[in-house]
């Protein structure tokens, strides 16, 4: 019997698979407990039309990671820091102060746990920091930390 998965399994596979599985198994345990639908050709086509629309998506969804990573390309950020004697900076510079001064500078919304820091930023200056978009993205954006 051919059965479309509804859900990973580890002995059986990844959502989305046609598995073939004999009749006692798919009747007393995939569809009872709806791991799995019966592959009727209503089905196969619905599979068909989630995993195009599936593709669509996660196409949408790569070219705006790209319009963002080209519009942060010019981007500059500053983020003002307090400094100490002889211009030291106290603390350094985290990922939420970045994201918050690029969403007030910028109006541009990132999440602080897409932005890949290369050291702690304890130093006055300008630096470029990656920011993670998309797996298959990755934008750039100059921070420059100034004394406040």
């Amino acid at each position: 019997m051919k059965i479309i998965l509804l859900q990973d399994d580890k002995k059986l596979g990844k959502k989305g698979d046609v598995i073939e599985t004999s009749e006692g198994y798919a009747r007393n345990y995939i569809l009872p407990k709806k791991i799995g639908v019966e592959a009727t050709p209503k089905n196969m086509n619905d599979l068909k039309l989630q995993k195009a629309n599936s593709a669509k998506v996660a196409q949408e969804q790569l070219d705006a990671a790209k319009t963002l990573a080209e519009s942060l390309r010019n981007k500059q950020v500053v983020v003002r820091i307090k400094a100490g004697e002889g211009g030291k900076a106290f603390g350094s510079v985290s990922s939420k102060e970045i994201a918050a001064a690029c969403r007030e500078q910028c109006g541009i919304e990132l999440d602080k746990k897409k932005i890949q820091l290369p050291e702690s930023l304890k130093n006055f200056g300008s630096y470029e920091v990656s920011v993670k978009l998309h797996p298959q993205v990755t934008g750039t954006l100059v921070v420059k930390v100034e004394e406040a």
